[in-house]
């Protein structure tokens, strides 16, 4: 698997058809895992999910890619291309704005969009104190977070 410093990720750019068409073979796991992450979440550390406090799942991922990919990134690989995308979740607006999640999928070389794989959701567990325990909890990102490589 690639690391940050073995990829070049381009710069952040609203989706193109190709980046849209990936995403839509994944769509139904992506909304799977984001509801599945929040349970686990929920029981382990509920503050991670907290902006979608009072949402149903289907609210939660009630997302439709042509208006909701809103940024993309991706890298070439020698096993094919990491694609990232950042998500707006419609139903998540409250006093730091939109929400947004941020989606990492996989494109293998040569087959078209029929073999992408989703890969993971970002979970970020930041800010560490003095013993190495995270101070911070987000699943659900603000309009200002950059997309970066993340390999969860």
């Amino acid at each position: 698997m690639a690391s940050e410093e073995q990829i070049s990720l381009n710069a952040p750019h609203p989706p193109r058809a190709n980046a849209l068409d990936a995403f839509a073979v994944v769509l139904h796991d992506i909304k799977s895992e984001i509801i599945k992450s929040r349970h686990h979440w929920d029981r382990h550390e509920p503050r991670m999910w907290a902006r979608a406090a009072g949402l149903g799942d289907a609210e939660l991922v009630a997302f439709d890619l042509a208006s909701d990919l809103v940024l993309c990134r991706s890298a070439p690989t020698s096993y094919g291309t990491i694609i990232l995308g950042k998500i707006r979740l419609p139903a998540v607006q409250d006093a730091e704005g939109a929400g947004f999640v941020h989606v990492r999928i996989h494109d293998p070389p040569n087959r078209g969009t029929e073999d992408v794989r989703f890969h993971s959701i970002w979970t970020d567990e930041g800010h560490p104190d003095a013993d190495g325990r995270p101070t911070t909890w987000r699943a659900i990102q603000t309009e200002d977070t950059p997309l970066e490589f993340f390999n969860e």
